[in-house]
């Protein structure tokens, strides 16, 4: 089993910055992904950055140029920089990780951006 404990969100001004982290604890041997979704109130749950041991990363048009996603192997932390918010970025933000064929999330950091 896996566990992820994000942390590192808030309330921020439109144009401020916030770093999200997420640390997975447990029986961990490789986690071939580790990525970030959020939702929010009343829509899907969308993927918002994502980064695999390659060390590929994707962005959701939505948050490209703005957001930058980390990952500290040695750790077994990921991170989401987040810049230039948005009153759009409000949402909660959680945390997904995969190893085998499992698939773990975060209990979810809250994120609001106020105009």
């Amino acid at each position: 089993q896996v566990q992820l404990v994000e942390s590192g969100g808030g309330l921020v001004q439109a144009g401020g910055s916030l770093r999200l982290s997420c640390t997975a604890s447990g029986t961990i041997f490789s986690l071939s992904a580790m990525d970030w979704y959020r939702q929010a109130p009343g829509k899907q749950r969308e993927l918002v950055a994502l980064t695999r041991t390659g060390g590929t990363t994707i962005y959701a048009d939505a948050v490209k140029g703005r957001f930058t996603i980390s990952r500290d192997n040695a750790k077994n932390t990921v991170y989401l920089q987040m810049n230039s918010l948005k009153p759009e970025d409000t949402a909660v933000y959680y945390c997904y990780a995969r190893q085998s064929l499992h698939i773990y999330w975060g209990q979810g950091t809250q994120v609001t951006v106020s105009s």
